[in-house]
């Protein structure tokens, strides 16, 4: 399984989207500031996660969030 994450920083309102196969462990890392990507952006909010089963239909859901469409449905979800 492979999870596809939305967090969003409270300090910034930046949306963070990433995909992991141990979604603990990659949350741990964000929210704990050993996520170089994330550390200035503390604190973080996970917004939405989606379940993939391939690693494949995983990114092209990420890259999805990151297009300009997604960035707007990441809105409609946060909302």
């Amino acid at each position: 399984m492979y999870y596809v994450y939305i967090l969003k920083s409270l300090k910034t309102g930046i949306y963070y989207k990433g995909l992991t196969d141990n979604l603990d462990r990659r949350l741990r890392q964000h929210l704990t500031g050993r996520s170089p990507t994330t550390r200035h952006q503390l604190p973080l909010l996970l917004v939405h996660v989606e379940i993939c089963e391939m690693r494949q239909q995983a990114r092209e859901l990420e890259k999805f969030f990151k297009s300009g469409f997604g960035r707007e449905v990441i809105k409609e979800i946060d909302s």
